[in-house]
């Protein structure tokens, strides 16, 4: 990187979940680092000397292409003016997105803006998560199992309720999402001597694509994909970057064989107990029920939510005092609580919230589309409620519109990590003027991510 560069890079996170995804990879690695809920004005930055890299947490997932006409190109150009020499827009490691919803084709086409110049590369492969891309084909483990499937064929991605995964050839997929002329550098280049790789790489570039997708099936693939990134880096302006967070991986490994490994980092290893926790879940993942089950079992709390009654402009002030004063007597009583909108896909929760906003004019997929953003939305309007009164420590968040959402409606500053919770799920502290907020530990994660027992693990700790 640039001697005259404030930070190592910078990244916008199109959720929150996959926000806290990059910013565990980061800091674990043993760099400075917080995320912000919207980009920092110098004035901001200010108050954090010392950062190696600014992070950013948005919502883009679950825009439509007009949204992010309107809300990217600002993000963009706040980004460039930070002076990394590489800006990453961190995507879902399942790249679930579609020309309507989330379109990765789109943001690569807004970016020319802020970022003109050179091919986008797009790193898909994070093996850390169980995500591998091979000959430009994506595969993910299935959380519950173990088993591996092509993304086309995953038991929860190719089923998901707005975005579901019906190609597994990510420049296909992508390029289905706007007209991207998009090369491949595949794995086996990787495994020659570095000038061979180097050249495979040329030649892609020698076509003049937009966007250049680049395999990683294994940590070494990574390592690979971190050194070219730095390279590409180094022109005249910063390197507009598409990915999971392999991006971080890739470029922490490549660092870490440059220049030495950092310090390590031992206080993210372990963290406490605590007397009770509040998990508020709004994924209706097949992993995420298994997890609401485990935690039940475990003696949650379990308070289901009418997700029709939350949507409905009519009947959510009573919902909402109703959920909130029942959350409330049980946090009282010493008791962990989980809120739920969905225990799976076959939830009937999920088909009346639909029914309730098609009869107000909606169609079907945006009813589905808004659905999840307005559940979100009203669900931290009652965690707001909750946290008023009810003074806890650690708060659980299951999906990422309900990440999102609940995190933004309790507008922290920032977030830094606090330990390992899960992989790609860390455990987050809010840091915040308000005394109130400042020091909630916070998780967020996605529906596809953390082992079964992931709620009780984040209530149990591990010290």
């Amino acid at each position: 990187m640039t001697a005259r560069a404030r930070y190592r890079m910078a990244f916008y996170g199109d959720d929150f979940t996959g926000s806290t995804d990059a910013l565990e990879v980061l800091a674990f690695a043993g760099y400075r680092c917080a995320l912000f809920l919207a980009p920092p004005t110098p004035e901001t930055l200010e108050r954090f000397p010392d950062l190696d890299v600014v992070g950013v947490a948005g919502d883009s997932r679950a825009m439509s292409p007009e949204e992010m006409d309107h809300h990217l190109p600002a993000v963009f150009d706040a980004l460039a003016k930070l002076g990394a020499p590489l800006v990453h827009y961190k995507v879902c490691s399942t790249f679930d997105s579609s020309p309507t919803i989330g379109s990765i084709g789109k943001v690569i086409e807004l970016s020319r803006g802020a970022f003109p110049g050179a091919p986008v590369p797009i790193v898909a492969g994070t093996p850390a998560l169980g995500r591998y891309c091979l000959f430009g084909n994506l595969f993910a483990r299935f959380g519950t199992e173990g088993e591996v499937f092509r993304i086309d064929r995953h038991p929860i991605m190719s089923v998901h309720p707005v975005t579901p995964m019906a190609e597994a050839d990510l420049a296909v997929h992508i390029a289905r999402q706007a007209p991207l002329r998009i090369g491949k550098v595949i794995f086996p280049s990787y495994e020659t001597a570095r000038p061979a790789a180097d050249a495979a790489l040329r030649q892609v570039l020698e076509t003049q694509p937009d966007a250049v997708l680049f395999d990683a099936g294994t940590p070494q693939h990574l390592t690979e994909v971190g050194r070219h990134l730095e390279h590409q880096a180094l022109g005249p302006g910063p390197l507009f970057v598409v990915g999971s967070s392999g991006v971080e991986y890739a470029l922490t490994q490549w660092w870490r064989e440059r220049d030495g490994a950092l310090q390590g980092t031992p206080e993210y290893e372990t963290f406490a107990p605590v007397d009770r926790v509040l998990a508020v879940s709004g994924s209706a993942s097949k992993l995420t029920a298994l997890q609401i089950q485990a935690a039940i079992q475990a003696g949650f709390s379990d308070v289901p939510v009418d997700a029709s009654a939350l949507v409905d402009d009519a009947q959510w002030p009573a919902a909402h005092t109703n959920i909130a004063e029942r959350a409330i007597a049980l946090l009282n009583e010493g008791r962990s609580v989980i809120l739920h909108t969905a225990r799976g896909a076959d939830d009937p929760r999920i088909g009346a919230m639909i029914n309730a906003l098609t009869a107000r004019g909606f169609s079907h997929h945006a009813a589905k589309h808004t659905g999840g953003r307005i559940l979100g939305q009203r669900l931290g309007e009652v965690v707001r409620s909750i946290l008023a009164r009810v003074p806890i420590e650690r708060l659980l968040l299951s999906g990422g519109d309900t990440s999102s959402q609940v995190t933004k409606m309790l507008g922290p500053d920032a977030l830094e990590i606090a330990a390992r919770l899960a992989p790609g799920a860390p455990l987050c502290r809010a840091l915040s003027r308000s005394n109130a907020m400042n020091g909630l530990e916070i998780a967020l994660k996605g529906g596809q991510m953390g082992g079964e027992h992931f709620f009780e693990r984040g209530k149990l700790g591990n010290a």
